[in-house]
């Protein structure tokens, strides 16, 4: 007997964007780039001014202890389209992602970018993650190419752990972080408005953006060399950082511990076994002060790392609870010129493709 055809559901596609109509707010973390700062700004508006009907640059100065914030000031006095957010201190890039994209919100932009002021995201980019987004994807994040060959050994082997690591915790596939992509990215407003849902305290921003998920597609680009100066983030920070990330999205760390601690428990009784059956079959006398030393130093081995591992969540959650504000704002700018107001980009219909009957 053979059934009736139940038409298929069609597939979600997503509506065609305009740049040209909308608006785009550029978030730029700076830590210490009073050098460049204005001429990045500059740089940046060459290229992305032309290609939106109003363009907003967040600058977020995180505790620059150089003329960033006079440089970045002076930008706004002269008239350019410039958001400046002082913090009070330095909080670390992370969180002054977020206090970006917080200050970006309240321009209402239809598209954002993130991108750093050092000129080592190529500009040159930029224009193929607006056209990713004009045909409708949702968020464009760059992959460094040749990020290996300018890598150390040991650098390469760890952030392959890294990966190896979070893929594990990640085994159900609900979601992945891509390797070698960083914050540089264009997104759209429905990805601004759900990061910013976000409460936690523990914030590491790579997962956070493929958390939220989103249609998404990688950019690749080439690093350029660091205009001026050395990176922040050196080998404790980037321990720092993949340690977050690893608490932030996973319990499998404390999973692992508990694993541990059966197969070793396994392995003991099977060796008390072993023991009992040498001396009563046998006859084998046996010596225990070796043999109780070198288990004793084992499992407390075990049992330091798994404490070390359950206080490192315990300490994520006791950030969690005191609820502090994740930034202070030290001075807030506004341009002195808003430009005119443009009316947010229609919703346009998605495309949909006609239903096919299968049997």
């Amino acid at each position: 007997m053979n059934t009736p055809a139940v038409p298929l559901p069609p597939p979600r596609v997503a509506a065609r964007r305009d740049a040209a109509r909308a608006r785009l707010a550029c978030i730029v973390p700076m830590y210490n780039e009073g050098s460049h700062a204005r001429a990045f700004i500059e740089a940046l508006l060459a290229v992305v001014a032309p290609r939106f009907a109003q363009v907003r640059i967040v600058v977020v100065n995180d505790g620059s202890r150089d003329n960033t914030g006079a440089e970045v000031a002076q930008a706004v006095a002269d008239g350019l389209p410039v958001f400046y957010r002082a913090l009070s201190r330095n909080f670390g890039k992370e969180v002054a992602l977020t206090a970006g994209l917080e200050a970006a919100a309240r321009f209402a932009p239809d598209a954002v970018l993130v991108i750093d002021s050092d000129f080592q995201h190529p500009l040159e980019t930029v224009p193929d993650m607006i056209a990713h987004w004009e045909a409708g994807i949702d968020m464009a994040y760059g992959v460094q190419t040749h990020r290996e060959q300018a890598e150390s050994w040991l650098l390469r082997r760890a952030k392959g752990a890294f990966y190896r690591l979070m893929g594990a915790a990640n085994a159900g596939g609900r979601f992945e972080i891509p390797r070698n992509a960083g914050d540089f990215r264009l997104f759209d407003r429905r990805v601004l408005d759900a990061l910013n849902r976000l409460p936690e305290r523990n914030r590491y921003m790579k997962g956070l953006y493929a958390w939220v998920g989103f249609s998404s597609v990688a950019v690749p680009f080439e690093v350029l060399p660091r205009l001026q100066g050395l990176s922040s983030f050196g080998p404790m920070r980037l321990m720092e950082l993949a340690l977050d990330g690893l608490t932030a999205f996973s319990h499998w760390p404390l999973r692992l511990s508990a694993l541990i601690g059966f197969v070793v428990s396994g392995l003991a009784l099977l060796y008390g076994g072993w023991i009992v059956v040498e001396w009563a079959v046998v006859g084998q006398e046996i010596e225990g002060f070796t043999t109780l030393a070198a288990a004793l130093m084992f499992f407390s081995g075990i049992q330091l790392v798994s404490i070390g591992l359950l206080g490192e969540y315990i300490g994520r959650v006791f950030v969690e609870v005191k609820q502090r504000p994740l930034y202070v704002v030290g001075e807030d700018i506004e341009p002195l010129a808003p430009q005119e107001p443009v009316p947010p980009m229609p919703a346009q219909a998605p495309v949909q493709p006609a239903t096919e009957a299968r049997a």
